[in-house]
Formats: structure tokens, sequence, C-alpha cells
């Protein structure tokens, strides 16, 4: 049984940064398939936290620099809007975003060879003081990241086109045989599994079948009521 505590929850870290910065990570990022979430991680775990904060920060956007972005909910959904380059990471709470901004920094630097890392044993040229990681395990991490992957997309579903119009409607976007009747505890624990898998906020996340969940919960509660 796994205890969540303070220290493990998820936590959506948003990154001021420029379009330049935000560009290389996100391209970082789909060259080693990873998420830049995943690129945040692996430094903090490996790099020590003095090499982190002694390492000169990308910073943020300039003044003229914007990027647009199109408006996914409310009165105004559907229209660009201008904002502030930013990059989104959701991991363990307890960081900031200028130590994270540090951290994909580095990140970029280990990709152009800037900085070495020891993986096996020996003195790494750039940093001395690396700390030893077993390379296996990395890998191992890596291809279990990508099978859970797999996993999620086999298993997304489809929004429905129309929308939700009927119960079978709901209880097949939540994953229940049409004409089921699930108590209320049963539909409340899907809905919370589905929307950890589905939330925008998550590596996984979908902003139309997010959407869709709770249109479904909605509908199965309002019929109930």
């Amino acid at each position: 049984m796994t205890v969540k505590t303070a220290s493990n929850r998820k936590h959506s870290y948003t990154i001021p940064c420029s379009s330049d910065f935000r560009d290389a990570v996100t391209t970082l990022a789909d060259k080693r398939r990873v998420n830049v979430a995943d690129l945040a991680r692996s430094v903090v775990l490996v790099m020590d936290h003095e090499e982190i904060s002694a390492f000169p920060d990308p910073g943020g956007p300039l003044s003229g620099d914007r990027e647009t972005v199109v408006l996914k909910s409310g009165a105004a959904k559907g229209k660009p809007w201008q904002r502030k380059p930013r990059l989104q990471v959701r991991m363990a709470s307890g960081y900031d975003a200028q130590t994270l901004r540090k951290a994909l920094g580095m990140a970029l630097a280990i990709d152009r060879g800037d900085i070495g890392i020891n993986l096996n044993g020996r003195d790494a040229e750039a940093t001395p003081t690396a700390p030893v990681v077993d390379e296996s395990l990395i890998i191992e991490a890596r291809e279990e990241m990508r099978r859970l992957r797999s996993i999620i997309s086999t298993l997304s579903f489809e929004p429905l086109p129309q929308g939700i119009r009927s119960r079978n409607d709901a209880l097949h976007i939540l994953g229940f045989p049409p004409g089921s009747l699930p108590d209320g505890k049963s539909l409340k624990s899907r809905f919370r599994t589905l929307a950890t898998i589905h939330h925008p906020d998550s590596g996984h996340g979908n902003h139309d079948r997010m959407s869709q969940l709770n249109e479904a919960m909605d509908h199965l509660k309002r019929g109930a009521a």
C-alpha cells in the first residue's frame, strides 16, 4: 500500500522563459521521446542541488517576447490570446520555477556536451563530483515510461463527437458496460482514476477527454438526482 504524503504529491509548475528556450527544451524532449517534466526530473535526481543553484539562470522572456495560444474554455473559447512564453512541468512539490528552469538549462547543456555526467565511475571532465548513476536503471526507466505511454494511448477513449446525449454515452466514457448501474462510490473512483490520466496538467493529458469525463459525470449525477 502506497501512502500519499505531501512530499510525493505532484505539483504543476509554470516556468516563464524565452521562446527560444521553450523551443529548445521541447525539441530536446521530443528527441529523447520524453516530456519536459522527465528532463527536469532527471537533472534534479542526478545533479547536486549546489550545482543546479550555481548554473546560470536562462531567465524569463523579454518584454516583447510573446506566444499565441488558443483559449480552450470560457466565454472566449477558440480565440487566440498572446501571453508570455512558458513551460508547464508537473512533478513532485518542493521546487521553484527558477530552479526547474536552471535544471532544464542544464539538460540542454548536457545534450550539447557542455557538461559531463559520471555514469561509469570515471571522473567527468566538467563535473568531477557528479554522482555515479547506474545507466541500466535509466534505460529501464525509459523503457517503462514508453510502455506505460503505449498502454495509456491504447486505453484512451475517443471523445464522442456529438457529446454526451444519453446515460449509455456517459457510461461508455467512464468505461462501464451499457445499461449497468454503478453506485456513486464506483463512479467517483472511476472518475478520479481517469481524471488523473486525462487531466491537461498530466503528462498524458487531453483537454477534450477531460471535458467529456466531466460531462459524463454530470449527466450521471443528474440522472441519479
